[in-house]
């Protein structure tokens, strides 16, 4: 089964919204063996949508759509695509009468008249039923069985449509699709195998001849802030044979890359280095200056991090290095806020304020301005203190403000990681 999809907004034109449905829609239909042919973003008038939708029906015969569901002015999409298919807008009586007693409700009086057109169908259209919101899918096929799937724009009711009602019929209609009665038909999987601190090009020589792909399996290289990701992807396979050969691939790729891998998929290594403490019985805090909390909200974003995250100090002036950090002041005066001994005075002040077995401190200039010859915008030291024993590392980081602010706290984790391992403690 081939696949376009339109997401519809000026919004996603405009660059405010990301489209973020988009990708969770190609992920999830390439899961059911759904090829995404095209991924189309339009504004919300009503001429460019039927344009859109007529295209990729010529093309494929299978569009969905997001977006332009609601109750206002700018809200074409069904009206523009029933045009397209010859078809009147009727009133659903059913879904009317659901959304009067759902305001009367939630909202103690009437429903609003811009409401109500969100209980327009088109004419023969099949409803696709929204749990999760007020606006109802719609599905729109002709005589020569093409068809178009609208759903909601808002991500959290598109993503309780598709796997509620849409993902189900369409795992029936790819099954029929791939003949033979073929009870299970082929699919796309990925899995990604996550590093950091390391080149994509140095990654690229460590595989050699699998550089381009593992065993029929397509390598993809995605650079990030966290790291390199490596994107394995298995196509025209059954589910089991796909998972079979990706975790093979992903075994041998683990084996080449070493110890620059710190995990797999949607990991991230906040969640790891947690999980790493966890298991040895460690605890943690932080001492931050140029990243200014960064890592402690990276930390406690993590369910369950209480556990091992105590707090931190978030050490922007001096004054605070000296009061809550016991930083030396002729430290401070002879070496410089960014700089390795400083950095080893706030990891120890971080573990000694709260009792902590772990403390990792990061100071820097982060820029834009700030720099000088001997420290660069850029310049990061980062300290790990385990139990009184201290490594340090000196960074010169690319990128704008936030990017060289997210580096740091992402390499004092890595760094955290490293002396974990180096000192046997996990």
């Amino acid at each position: 089964m081939r696949i376009e999809i339109l997401t519809i907004g000026d919004e996603l034109l405009l660059g405010f919204t990301i489209d973020t449905n988009g990708a969770h829609l190609a992920r999830e239909l390439a899961a059911v063996g759904v090829e995404i042919v095209r991924r189309t973003s339009v504004g919300d008038g009503a001429e460019v949508i039927a344009a859109a939708v007529r295209e990729a029906l010529d093309r494929t015969g299978a569009v969905i759509t997001t977006g332009g569901l609601g109750p206002t002015a700018d809200d074409m999409t069904k009206p523009a695509i029933a045009a397209l298919f010859g078809r009147a807008m009727v009133m659903d009586a059913e879904h009317l009468a659901w959304l009067e007693e759902r305001w009367r409700t939630r909202f103690n009086g009437p429903l609003p008249v811009s409401n109500r057109q969100q209980a327009l169908m088109p004419e023969g259209a099949r409803k696709l039923v929204n749990r999760h919101g007020s606006a109802p899918g719609v599905w729109l096929e002709d005589e020569r069985g093409r068809w178009v799937a609208m759903l909601p724009g808002v991500p959290r009711e598109m993503r309780g449509m598709l796997a509620d009602t849409l993902l189900p019929t369409l795992r029936e209609r790819a099954a029929r699709e791939s003949g033979a009665g073929r009870a299970e038909p082929p699919v796309v999987r990925s899995r990604t195998l996550r590093t950091t601190s390391i080149a994509e090009s140095m990654i690229a020589d460590r595989l050699g001849a699998l550089a381009r792909g593992v065993d029929g399996l397509s390598l993809a290289y995605l650079p990030g802030q966290e790291g390199v990701d490596l994107r394995l992807t298995a196509r025209g396979l059954p589910a089991a044979d796909a998972d079979a050969a990706l975790a093979g691939a992903v075994a041998r790729l683990r084996e080449l890359v070493g110890t620059w891998a710190y995990g797999e998929d949607a990991e991230e290594l906040p969640e790891v280095m947690l999980g790493r403490c966890r298991a040895a019985g460690l605890t943690l805090s932080v001492a931050e200056s140029c990243t200014g909390g960064l890592l402690g909200a990276r930390l406690t974003a993590v369910p369950g991090s209480s556990d091992v995250f105590l707090g931190g100090v978030i050490a922007y002036a001096n004054e605070v290095k000296r009061g809550l950090l016991d930083v030396p002041v002729e430290m401070l005066a002879e070496h410089g806020a960014v700089s390795e001994p400083v950095a080893r005075a706030m990891a120890a002040g971080a573990r000694a304020r709260t009792g902590a077995r772990v403390g990792i401190a990061i100071t820097g200039v982060a820029g834009p301005g700030g720099g000088t010859e001997e420290k660069p915008v850029g310049t990061v030291w980062i300290a790990v203190d385990v139990d009184g024993e201290v490594r340090t590392h000196r960074s010169v980081f690319i990128g704008d403000r936030g990017e060289i602010r997210f580096r740091a706290s992402q390499f004092a984790l890595e760094l955290l990681r490293r002396t974990l391992a180096r000192t046997a403690a996990v």
